[in-house]
């Protein structure tokens, strides 16, 4: 049965499936191609009588990852140049305004789409909770640096489809009051500078940060990328030479400089870049509540299918200190913890820490600890209210069987969603529904209330592990090897 909402660029035609509302690549800016190529994101046109919602709309332009990766992270591929467009899942029936949860996808910056099976919002809709996914420019369209066009536009794009959401999400049952940006990986790293955005500043209320910590770079190394694919191409390293070259083999040129880059083993790659406009040099703490956390196994996704776990020596393992600038005695550290380790594993475990869950560390030790007893209740944080903003740490720990993956990267998703039919590629058949359950429930009461359920952080550093469906709340798990990154 359709059903039909108002924006303020025109009406559209979504689809009730049960209690369940759908609403399907609503464009929220014009197509950037054309006048609009390597520009901000532009209004959308309003259209006349209603347009259809009802099948997801283009993505934007990438290369699949390459295997093993694509078939534990399959991509969806939608052609056409409205690449800027929104998803919105909600009750069919509301009363009063629902919280907002608002998915930015992760891949790297370079590729994903809110069209992923896997990020379905029918259950967080299901539990009262109006879920918008948002596509954003990707690659070298969206983060690409050049000195004639503006910096951060996939960041931008996110800040014209939050500001969507501020502007047309009471049509669809959502409150514009109470919303919550969650992300995974790049998604993440994107909603850490969102955080302390100017430009994104009253759009959202609350975050959560999934297996992604703060990251930028300069300009200068920011256009690295542009600067090597315009040797490739034989253009000059400029947006209007990139508009002339031909778009197919714009992306088979990103693909061979970039394609196997990967976070823990590094490469050429896209970044967010301190530009003093989106992304401020010197930015102020975040003021929202927080939900961080990451994976306990995040490098088994890049070492375990590739067979680099095996393949690390301890030769590399040495190089690799060299690399990183990792002092020794911190690599003894972790060699003594783990003494029947390969030093494939070692390496992994060091750069999971490094790269996730130190940053995520320091980012909530930047906050104001939580200094009401342990039993006392807390109570919703409102925009303008007068307690000082919380934060909530996880690790999610569970390990998959398939491929000796583990607790590795973006495992948690299909737990979060509860959705884990869409994230078998990852967990298997057999992953625990319980589990999902009780994940899904904590994201829920986040966006609700502010409160996932275990104690905010403070002195303490208690942090939620997600291994199993009872759960627990562990006090500074591992200390001893975080402090060395501390």
């Amino acid at each position: 049965m359709d059903i039909i909402a108002a924006t303020r660029h025109g009406k559209v035609r979504g689809r009730v499936d049960g209690s369940i509302a759908s609403y399907l690549g609503i464009p929220y800016a014009a197509a950037p191609f054309g006048v609009h190529r390597f520009r901000a994101p532009a209004p959308v046109e309003p259209w006349e009588g209603i347009r259809d919602a009802l099948e997801f709309g283009p993505t934007a332009p990438q290369r699949p990852y390459r295997p093993p990766l694509d078939r534990l992270i399959p991509d969806v591929d939608v052609p056409g140049e409205e690449c800027l467009n929104l998803n919105v899942w909600a009750p069919r029936a509301v009363g009063e305004p629902l919280p907002v949860l608002v998915w930015i996808h992760g891949g790297s910056l370079r590729n994903g789409s809110a069209a992923m099976p896997l990020y379905d919002g029918r259950a967080f809709a299901r539990d009262g909770v109006v879920l918008v996914s948002v596509n954003y420019r990707l690659g070298v369209e969206g983060f690409g640096v050049f000195p004639d066009a503006p910096d951060n536009r996939g960041l931008l794009d996110q800040i014209a489809a939050l500001t969507w959401v501020r502007d047309n999400i009471a049509g669809f049952g959502g409150d514009p009051g109470r919303v919550t940006v969650f992300g995974e990986s790049a998604g993440a790293i994107s909603i850490a500078a969102l955080l302390t955005s100017p430009r994104a500043a009253g759009l959202f209320h609350r975050a959560i940060l999934q297996s992604g910590a703060p990251h930028t770079v300069t300009r200068g190394k920011g256009a690295k990328t542009v600067r090597a694919m315009a040797r490739a191409l034989r253009v000059p390293a400029t947006a209007e030479g990139f508009a002339g070259v031909d778009r197919e083999r714009l992306l088979d040129v990103q693909d061979e400089l970039v394609g196997r880059a990967d976070p823990v083993s590094g490469g050429p790659g896209f970044h967010i870049v301190v530009d003093d406009d989106v992304v401020p040099a010197d930015p102020p703490p975040p003021s929202v509540d927080l939900l961080l956390g990451c994976n306990r196994e995040e490098y088994r996704l890049w070492f375990v299918p590739s067979g680099a776990v095996d393949r690390v020596s301890r030769l590399t393992l040495r190089l690799a200190l060299l690399k990183f600038g990792i002092p020794g005695r911190v690599a003894r550290l972790y060699r003594a913890d783990r003494p029947d380790a390969k030093p494939g594993v070692i390496l992994g475990e060091m750069a999971t820490d490094l790269l996730l869950r130190g940053p995520l560390n320091r980012l909530a030790d930047s906050r104001p600890a939580d200094s009401r007893p342990a039993d006392s209740q807390p109570s919703d944080s409102q925009p303008g209210g007068s307690r000082s903003a919380r934060t909530f740490f996880y690790e999610f720990a569970w390990r998959s069987p398939v491929l000796g993956l583990g607790a590795c990267h973006a495992l948690e998703i299909g737990f979060v969603f509860d959705n884990l039919r869409h994230g078998e590629a990852l967990s298997g058949p057999d992953a625990p529904q319980p589990l999902a359950d009780v994940m899904h429930r904590a994201w829920v009461d986040f966006t609700t209330s502010g409160d996932p359920g275990w104690t905010a952080w403070d002195t303490r550093r208690p942090v939620r592990v997600f291994d199993h469906p009872g759960m627990s709340t562990v006090l500074a798990p591992r200390q001893e090897e975080l402090r060395a990154w501390l």
